[in-house]
């Protein structure tokens, strides 16, 4: 099958049954997290506002994921012993006799050296979505993937990024659902990072359950 970044929502849709609801109970749970953020995390945010601000016309995706990305991440603190961060690795699982694989920007999962079990996706663009590119689809397409390996009926949790715009994205069994933009360099940053807080807090939900 072709790799992920070939997809579109439309394909991922078509080819694997699933279908777009609006205001999902889960993605709507999810994006009523809390902001709870002491001093230190708050000036921190502030000090990532400001310098998305000045520098998200001009940098290319490395530079967003070193300069931005991977500091507010590790401000949310989603590393432990049991699960971690992992970029640009490889995920592949079988499909109707088929390979489904590609590499993703972004991902939590379990693992020491490759992701075993995900939990969270990023995926992420520094200019407005092209006639050439999808990262719905591109995102999307992972989370199915993730949602056959890991077979264990939970939700699958994303966000794609456009520049300063955020996006959370939820698959349950055979529906997803798509938030309205979060812009990162306005006030919503204390939302972003109040639901990448409650993402972590879901992961470690799962291994309380097992």
């Amino acid at each position: 099958m072709k790799s992920f970044e070939r997809w579109t929502f439309e394909d991922v849709e078509e080819t694997f049954g699933v279908k777009r609801v609006r205001n999902h109970p889960v993605l709507e749970k999810w994006l009523a997290a809390p902001f709870e953020g002491d001093d230190f995390v708050q000036k921190r945010l502030e000090v990532l506002k400001n310098r998305l601000i000045d520098n998200v016309e001009s940098w290319n995706e490395e530079e967003l994921k070193y300069q931005f990305l991977g500091l507010l991440m590790d401000l949310v603190g989603m590393d432990n012993e049991k699960y971690k961060a992992f970029l640009g690795r490889k995920l592949s699982v079988p499909f109707n006799g088929e390979i489904l694989s590609g590499n993703v920007d972004f991902v939590i999962a379990t693992g020491k050296v490759e992701p075993k079990h995900p939990f969270f996706f990023i995926h992420e663009y520094k200019q407005e979505k092209k006639k050439d590119n999808d990262p719905l689809g591109q995102l999307l397409v992972a989370m199915v993937a993730a949602q056959f390996r890991n077979n264990d009926g939970r939700p699958i949790y994303g966000s794609y990024i456009i520049g300063r715009l955020w996006f959370f994205v939820t698959l349950i069994d055979k529906e997803y659902s798509v938030s309205l933009a979060h812009d990162a360099t306005q006030g919503d940053l204390l939302n972003i990072y109040a639901i990448l807080k409650q993402a972590n807090l879901y992961i470690l939900e799962y291994f309380e359950g097992k």
